[in-house]
């Protein structure tokens, strides 16, 4: 496969600097359990993890790391310059359906997350403008309310500033305020819902972009098997997904990014893939603070549903669970890279693991619990063009 190829080609050393430390050990995978010890060892499990979460065993966090524990989902909270109102947020998924919002009239924000798709695309990167390729994964916008920063390099701050800044993008939706306001003013319906929404039929840019984000901060999930089981039901959860939940938190060492109600630390780390002076090259947060090749740590909640993975999308999830089983690719710094300031630097968080396939297939499983149940948006009619809009 591909993915293969490609972590191959990172794994590759090259030419190394006297100084670059060694590069980690690959651990041998430990001892598999036979099928009694492990039913056993799920039972166990199941009988610790039922007990309040702070009597829950000790996680495996590296020095520094915060234990933010996993757990339910908290209610989503709105900004004060722009809070919640339900006939805000009605008129901001009408505007999220709406290729009106593009420059060719044709693209939505729901062409890159899609409700049927778990709200992202399925793609290995995105579509833009005029088809381009983009050059990342689209993430998800489920539980999006919760997040402190925006973009896979955290360049946004706020829901209203990623939608801005997609809208004016000339590579994705390449949204001209003007024609916007004008497409928006003329649709029958929309001065109406703009006037239940604001008080006043005005159509704005600053507008659509407080509801569009007023509507995507209602997108909270929270129905997972795992909640369920969060909640007492303690057979909601199977036996290998009980003992991926432990590994989860202890040897597997997920809990030191992985954290919190959203399974996610909202921090930003570099994991090997930059893939520097290499085809696919993505320096991450390079150009925003310096920190080259970090992003921002992704919730794994809904994984199993939005496949593919990484920033570049080019991984699947059991490809991705053996990386970070193998501490994730080491690139080595080539005689040439000796003094270049540049040269990425792997987390240290990041370590060889030495699970086995039981543990592996257990993760797995524990990740697909976290999937939310299938749930269906039909777009609004308004939303519809009336005939093919032009740029």
């Amino acid at each position: 496969m591909r993915w293969a190829l490609l972590v191959v080609g990172l794994l590759a050393t090259g030419v190394v600097a006297q100084d670059e430390p060694a590069l980690p050990k690959r651990l041998p995978a430990r001892a598999e359990l036979t099928p009694a010890q492990y039913q056993a060892l799920a039972a166990d499990l199941r009988a610790e993890y039922l007990k309040p979460a702070k009597e829950w065993p000790k996680p495996t966090l590296d020095a520094g790391v915060e234990h933010r524990e996993l757990g339910r989902l908290p209610e989503a909270t709105h900004p004060k310059d722009n809070p919640l109102s339900k006939d805000k947020a009605e008129l901001g998924k009408a505007l999220f359906f709406d290729g009106r919002l593009s420059g060719t009239g044709q693209a939505a924000c729901a062409s890159c997350h899609d409700p049927d798709l778990a709200w992202a695309d399925g793609r290995t990167t995105s579509f833009g403008h005029d088809r381009k390729q983009l050059r990342r994964n689209s993430p998800s916008v489920l539980n999006a309310a919760f997040a402190a920063s925006y973009f896979w390099d955290g360049r946004s701050a706020s829901l209203e500033d990623q939608a801005l800044a997609v809208l004016a993008n000339v590579d994705e939706m390449r949204a001209d305020e003007k024609t916007v306001v004008s497409r928006l003013e003329q649709k029958a319906g929309y001065p109406e819902l703009f006037e239940k929404a604001y008080g006043d039929k005005a159509v704005t840019l600053d507008r659509v972009v407080k509801a569009v984000a007023c509507f995507e901060r209602t997108l909270v999930g929270g129905k997972s098997k795992f909640d369920a089981f969060l909640s007492g039901r303690g057979e909601s959860l199977t036996d290998a997904e009980v003992r991926g939940l432990h590994l989860f938190r202890t040897d597997g060492r997920c809990l030191n990014c992985h954290n919190g109600p959203t399974f996610s630390d909202g921090k930003f780390h570099e994991v090997g893939l930059s893939y520097y002076e290499r085809e696919f090259e993505d320096l991450g947060r390079y150009r925003a603070t310096k920190d080259v090749g970090a992003f921002r740590t992704p919730s794994l909640r809904n994984a199993g549903r939005t496949a593919p993975y990484m920033h570049n999308g080019l991984f699947e999830l059991p490809g991705v669970l053996r990386m970070y089983n193998a501490g994730m690719p080491t690139i080595r710094r080539k005689e040439s890279q000796k003094d270049d300031p540049k040269f990425p630097v792997k987390s240290p968080l990041l370590k060889p693991l030495g699970l086995n396939k039981q543990d592996l297939a257990d993760l797995e499983a524990f990740l697909r619990s976290l999937d939310e149940p299938v749930r269906r948006v039909r777009p609004p009619t308004i939303s519809s063009p009336d005939e093919r809009l032009k740029p």
